[in-house]
């Protein structure tokens, strides 16, 4: 069978039993499925053929859920659009995207999304608790119809506007493998738990809980509350965690009880420094592991399997793991693209034959042991240079981490007339500890560092700026210099 049909049948395959649990309601597959053939209904009504590609304004609520499965099942491309941005920025992808039609929260059915929707002659459902209905009738000829089912879904925006990665049929069987190893559930397994945004690479975990029957809790967005509720409620042995997230549980100080049915964490999505590592294991017991995979690729690259851990655990515990079995991962130098010796740091490529048949870059300096585990060391696109001398941000951050003080960091690359660029630094205070100011701060990263490491300026502020899925939004950090720079004149 093609995946869609799999797919589909997985997706139909709970029948009265328990599938999705979002409010604190458990729905059964009966009214999942009913829900998406609903919007599919809708659609109709509103003159988007069978097989048409649809936008999604996506949320993480249980109507969105149903409406991406639906739409797979069925056949359907789906483009999502984040909902997370002005109604004036939606509209403008919409049109963008420009789909036969658009499916969207009732509450994201603005003037502005409406006159898009008009201009380019699209079909549209609203979308609620209450049911999906039709909000405007396709106007414009029909276009071109996809080969097959699959998602366009967006980077997290952390470097700037959230790029687009197309994922169809073949990818998305990948994705469901990469997730889960290519085990079904079983209807006594625990469920699993999802908040990660589904407009990027969330999703993938709501595709391969479908696609191999798990039951699935859903939030609308992480809180500390929440998150530990579902956890103790549902015995959850594992969940993936973004490093933020470890962070906030040891500052809410969760009581270790709540926490006992873990097994581990699998932080992935940026660098995790090794003191909260650290200090979360210490803590509760619980280790983390520490797992890479990227929108481009549409799921993991490396991750540990238990034979791993139970070989190497203790002695790779930095790496990511190794390569799954359908990645070839190579370490090249970034100007030459001529591959390292084992053990050096260059860019890291992969090559998953399901994509491409090239060798695909990425953004990320890593290196590879004799043994075959990755490594990951920064962002190759976050380097400064600073009259010449290369920075790595991340190299600087884990300094000031070390600061009693300091709770998070970021730094990054700000212009500067006579050097190209200098590191900027902002932070948040720890919590019940004095805030340090600018000048201490500077001094304890060069009590550590070359000198050309040390911020140009270092600034605290109460949250660092982020992505709804918890990554810092560089670009903003950055705009916090301009008032550093404007005090100086």
């Amino acid at each position: 069978m093609s995946f869609t049909e799999t797919f589909a049948a997985g997706f139909a395959s709970y029948g009265e039993r328990p599938c999705i649990e979002f409010e604190g309601r458990w729905h059964s597959g009966a009214e999942v499925t009913g829900y998406a053939a609903a919007v599919d209904a809708a659609l109709r009504e509103a003159g988007v053929d069978a097989h048409a590609p649809i936008g999604l304004v996506v949320r993480n609520r249980l109507p969105h859920a149903a409406a991406i499965a639906g739409s797979l099942a069925g056949g359907r491309w789906v483009s999502m659009i984040y909902s997370f941005q002005s109604p004036e920025a939606i509209a403008r992808e919409v049109e963008r995207v420009r789909p036969a039609g658009v499916v969207a929260d009732a509450q994201d059915w603005t003037e502005p999304v409406i006159a898009a929707a008009a201009r380019c002659g699209v079909g549209g459902v609203a979308i609620s608790a209450e049911g999906p209905r039709m909000v405007a009738v396709r106007r414009g000829a029909p276009g071109p119809v996809p080969a097959s089912a699959g998602l366009s879904i967006l980077t997290s925006g952390t470097t700037g506007p959230p790029k687009r990665q197309a994922i169809g049929e073949a990818v998305l069987e990948r994705t469901v493998f990469s997730v889960t190893g290519g085990l079904f559930a079983s209807p006594d397994d625990p469920p699993e738990l999802a908040y990660w945004p589904f407009g990027g690479i969330g999703v993938c975990q709501l595709i391969a809980g479908f696609a191999t029957g798990k039951r699935l809790v859903l939030l609308e967005r992480f809180s500390v509350d929440d998150w530990v509720r579902v956890v103790r409620t549902h015995k959850i042995p594992r969940a993936g965690v973004q490093p933020a997230v470890v962070r906030m549980l040891l500052d809410a100080d969760v009581p270790a009880e709540a926490l006992t049915s873990l097994q581990f964490l699998t932080s992935a999505s940026g660098p995790l420094d090794p003191e909260t590592r650290d200090e979360f294991e210490q803590r509760y017991r619980i280790p983390i592991r520490l797992a890479y995979g990227a929108t481009e690729f549409a799921g993991s690259v490396c991750a540990w399997t238990p034979g791993m851990v139970e070989e190497f655990g203790d002695s790779k515990r930095d790496s990511v793991g190794r390569p799954l079995p359908d990645t070839q991962v190579r370490i090249v130098d970034p100007v030459t693209g001529a591959e390292v010796p084992t053990g050096e740091q260059g860019v890291l490529e992969a090559r998953i034959a399901v994509l491409s048949p090239d060798w695909i870059r990425t953004t990320d300096i890593a290196s590879v042991d004799g043994d075959g585990f990755v490594t990951l060391h920064g962002r190759a696109d976050g380097a400064i240079i600073r009259g010449g001398f290369k920075i790595l941000p991340e190299t600087v951050r884990r300094v000031l981490l070390t600061h009693p003080g300091v709770r998070d960091a970021c730094v990054v690359g700000v212009p500067d007339d006579r050097l190209g660029q200098v590191p900027f630094a902002a932070v948040e205070p720890a919590r019940r500890q004095p805030v340090p100011g600018s000048e201490e701060l500077r001094e304890w990263v060069r009590a550590t560092l070359p000198v050309h490491h040390v911020p140009v300026a270092v600034v605290t502020v109460d949250e660092l700026p982020r992505t709804p899925s918890l990554k810092v939004r560089l670009p903003d950090v950055a705009a916090l210099y301009d008032a550093v720079r404007a005090n100086r004149k």
